[in-house]
C-alpha cells in the first residue's frame, strides 16, 4: 500500500468515525429529552467496547486465514507493532465499520434497555455476529487466506449494504421482538414525539458526511474509481430523501420531517453495495426506490406494533436488502467482476440476503431470548416512566422533569 493510498485510508477512517456523532445527534433528537444523556453515553460506550473487542478476537475471526470460508484465525489480539502499517491502517479503518453495526441497534431499541444489558449486546455483535458475517463477504480484503464463502459464489458487498446495515437491522429486529415496545407506543396517545428535530437534522448531515468515507475508503486505495463513487453516494443519499418526503408528502400533504431526513439515509444505505458498479443514473434510480423502501417498512413496523424508535430497521435492513439486490439487477457485470451471468447474480444475491438474515436474526434472537430469561434487559416500568437519565445514570438534563407527567399519564400500559 502506497503513502497515498494509507493516507486516503486513514482519512476515510476518520469520516467513519465521525458518523458516531451522527448517530449520536440523530437518536439523541429522535427521542425523548429524559433519556438524551443515556442514548449519548450508549453511543460512545458501545463504540470503545466495540474497538477492544474487535481488536481481541473480531479482527481474527473477519480477516484471519480462513477456516472453510466460514471464519478467520490466526490475528487474536494482534500486536500492532510487529504487524506491518498497512495491518494498521486496515484495522483502524474496519473497526469503524463494525462500530458502525453495532450503534444500529442503539437506536432501535432506545428508551427502554438497562445500560449493562446493551453493553452485552455490543459484545456479542462485535465479537461474533459481525465478524464471522463479515468474513463470508470480506475475508480475502485483509490479506487472509481464502475467501468467504459468499465471496467464492461470487455475492458482491462493496461496502456493506448487507455487511454492516443488514446485519445490525437483523441484530435490532431480534432485540426488539424480545423486549417488545415503549410503554404508551401503541396506545391512544400514538407516536412517542422526537425532542429535538433540529439535533437530529444535523445527526443526518453528520452521517451524509461520514458516508463519502464508508463508500470512498472500501476501494483501499486513492485510485480513478474513487470519484464515481463519491458522486454516487451523494446521489443516492439525495434522491431518496426527495422520494421518501415527496412519498409522504403526497400521502398527507405535508412534509413528514422525520421521513425525509430516513429517507436520505435509506439512499445512503442502499447505493452502498453498488456505488462502484452502477451509473449516476442508476444511482439515482437505487437511491429513489431505497427512500421509498423506507416510508413503505416504517409502515409495516407500525402495523406490527414493532416499536424501532428512531426507524433504523427500515433504513438499514429494508434499504440494505434492496441495496443487495440491486447490485445484482443493475451492477455493471464487467465492473463486479464475478463472470457470472445477470441472473446468477441476482440469484446470488438473493442467497446473500437470505444468508445474512439466518445468521443475524436467528442466532441473535436465541442468545437473546435466553440471556433474558435468565437476566431481564429492559429496565423495570418505573424507571422507563422516569427515564433512563436518572434512573441509569443518576442525572438529568433541565427541561426532561417537566415531560414526566405526560408520560406518566400516558404509561397505563403494563410492560410485559
Amino acid at each position: 500500500m502506497s503513502s497515498l493510498d494509507m493516507l486516503w485510508l486513514i482519512l476515510c477512517a476518520a469520516l467513519v468515525f465521525l458518523m458516531q456523532a451522527g448517530f449520536l445527534c440523530l437518536e439523541s433528537g429522535l427521542t425523548r429529552s429524559k433519556n438524551s444523556i443515556n442514548v449519548a453515553i450508549k453511543n460512545l460506550a458501545d463504540f470503545c467496547l466495540t474497538t477492544i473487542v474487535f481488536w481481541v478476537i473480531g479482527f481474527s475471526l473477519m480477516f484471519g486465514d480462513t477456516v472453510s470460508g466460514w471464519y478467520g484465525t490466526g490475528l487474536v489480539l494482534p500486536d500492532f507493532s510487529t504487524e506491518s502499517a498497512d495491518t494498521a491502517v486496515f484495522f483502524l479503518f474496519q473497526v469503524m465499520f463494525c462500530g458502525a453495526a453495532v450503534t444500529i441497534i442503539s437506536g432501535v431499541v432506545a428508551e427502554r434497555l438497562k445500560f449493562g444489558a446493551y453493553l452485552i449486546v455490543a459484545l456479542f455483535i462485535s465479537g461474533l455476529v459481525y465478524p464471522v458475517a463479515g468474513h463470508w463477504s470480506w475475508a480475502s480484503f485483509g490479506g487472509g487466506s481464502g475467501d468467504g464463502f459468499l465471496a467464492s459464489m461470487g455475492f458482491v458487498d462493496f461496502a456493506g449494504s448487507s455487511v454492516v446495515h443488514s446485519v445490525g437491522g437483523w441484530s435490532g429486529l431480534a432485540l426488539l421482538m424480545v423486549i417488545g415496545p415503549r410503554i404508551g407506543r401503541f396506545g391512544e396517545f400514538g407516536p412517542i414525539k422526537a425532542s429535538n428535530l433540529p439535533l437530529a437534522t444535523l445527526g443526518v448531515l453528520l452521517l451524509f458526511i461520514g458516508w463519502l468515507g464508508f463508500n470512498g475508503g472500501s476501494t483501499l486505495v486513492m485510485d480513478e474509481s474513487v470519484p464515481l463513487i463519491l458522486v454516487n453516494t451523494i446521489i443516492g443519499g439525495s434522491v431518496g430523501a426527495l422520494a421518501a418526503g415527496g412519498l409522504g408528502y403526497a400521502v398527507h400533504n405535508n412534509l413528514n420531517v422525520t421521513q425525509f431526513m430516513n429517507g436520505a439515509l435509506g439512499g445512503l444505505v442502499a447505493i452502498t453495495a453498488n456505488c462502484f458498479a452502477v451509473s449516476t443514473p442508476i444511482a439515482a434510480l437505487i437511491g429513489l426506490v431505497g427512500g421509498m423502501v423506507v416510508v413503505f417498512a416504517e409502515d409495516l413496523l407500525e402495523k406490527f406494533h414493532l416499536d424501532d424508535a428512531v426507524g433504523a430497521i427500515p433504513v438499514h435492513l429494508a434499504a440494505g436488502i434492496w441495496g443487495t439486490l440491486a447490485t445484482g439487477l443493475y451492477g455493471d457485470l464487467e465492473v463486479l467482476g464475478t463472470g457470472l451471468s445477470r441472473g446468477e447474480q441476482i440469484s446470488v444475491q438473493a442467497l446473500g440476503v437470505l444468508t445474512y438474515a439466518a445468521w443475524s436474526f436467528g442466532i441473535s434472537y436465541a442468545l437473546f431470548w435466553i440471556i433474558n430469561r435468565v437476566f431481564r434487559l429492559r429496565v423495570s416500568a418505573e424507571h422507563e416512566i422516569a427515564g433512563l437519565n436518572i434512573s441509569e445514570h443518576a442525572v438529568e438534563n433541565e427541561d426532561a422533569a417537566q415531560h414526566l407527567a405526560s408520560d406518566i399519564q400516558i404509561a397505563g400500559e403494563k410492560v410485559s
